[in-house]
């Protein structure tokens, strides 16, 4: 399955979490450079070779999140840039967090 073709559902809560197990499916769908934490997020670092790209990246990444309506933690540095995804109004992991994790590796 291709997540990236998929589109993100709002979510306002009053759904459960991804379980483990359900969270270990969707990691085999996305780049392995993703790692979980703790069952609730994603994260992922990306490296550039100057501010100016980091900027250009992060710049791509906001364009993504606004289209889907699903928007990560972006730390920004000179050079790099870490993602992290979780859905917060159900403070865990959706399909969602996911689906964005496959656009961003597209990128």
């Amino acid at each position: 399955m291709d997540l990236s073709k998929k589109k993100c559902i709002p979510c306002e809560g009053g759904i459960p979490p991804l379980t483990e197990k359900e969270v270990k499916e969707y990691q085999k769908l996305i780049s392995g450079d993703w790692k979980i934490i703790e069952n609730n997020k994603i994260t992922k670092e990306f490296y550039f070779v100057s501010y100016r790209q980091t900027i250009d990246f992060v710049n791509r990444v906001a364009d993504i999140a606004e289209e889907e309506g699903h928007h990560p933690i972006l730390h920004i540095y000179f050079g790099r840039a870490v993602a992290e995804l979780w859905t917060h109004s159900i403070n865990g992991l959706s399909e969602n967090d996911f689906i964005l994790a496959s656009k961003i590796d597209k990128l």
